[in-house]
């Protein structure tokens, strides 16, 4: 074999490698949010608490474990006639719960409220199939506020 024929045949080989990396990384891109910046999010729950309130739980996926989520409970109130979020909390730890639990069948284990001033407020979320529900978290709005109850 000659040296220009093994210069090409390495050069090719080089771009085949690196073309192949390209691929595999876009697609373990596409597969997982890891490291990004961007938080994948669903909303997982919503209510509305006459024209005073609406209560939404959204699921954050983390940024640095694909299989860690956050939990973000927003409250809104009515600004001439439209929703504007008046407070935003985390329930439980920063990525303390299960990315796929929480955006299954059966997520959300309690999420109640009432029209009342203040308005009591309890969530509890899957941890997983077989550990079940979480303990129940009891919060209060009140004037738009979230606070612990």
């Amino acid at each position: 074999m000659s040296l220009a024929r093994t210069r090409t045949h390495h050069g090719t080989a080089a771009v085949l490698t690196a073309l192949m990396a390209a691929a595999l990384g876009a697609a373990g891109a596409g597969a997982s949010n890891a490291g990004t910046d961007t938080p994948q999010t669903r909303q997982i729950a919503s209510s509305v608490l006459g024209t005073d309130y609406k209560i939404t739980l959204t699921a954050l996926r983390s940024t640095q474990d694909e299989y860690a989520a956050s939990v973000r409970l927003q409250v809104y109130t009515q600004a001439k006639g439209a929703w504007k979020e008046s407070d935003r909390v985390t329930v439980g730890e920063v990525d303390g719960w299960f990315w796929y639990p929480l955006t299954g069948t059966g997520a959300v284990c309690q999420l109640s409220t009432a029209s009342t001033e203040p308005a009591p407020l309890t969530v509890s979320l899957l941890l997983t199939p077989s550990l079940g529900c979480s303990e129940p978290t009891n919060l209060v709005i009140k004037e738009g506020r979230v606070y612990a109850g």
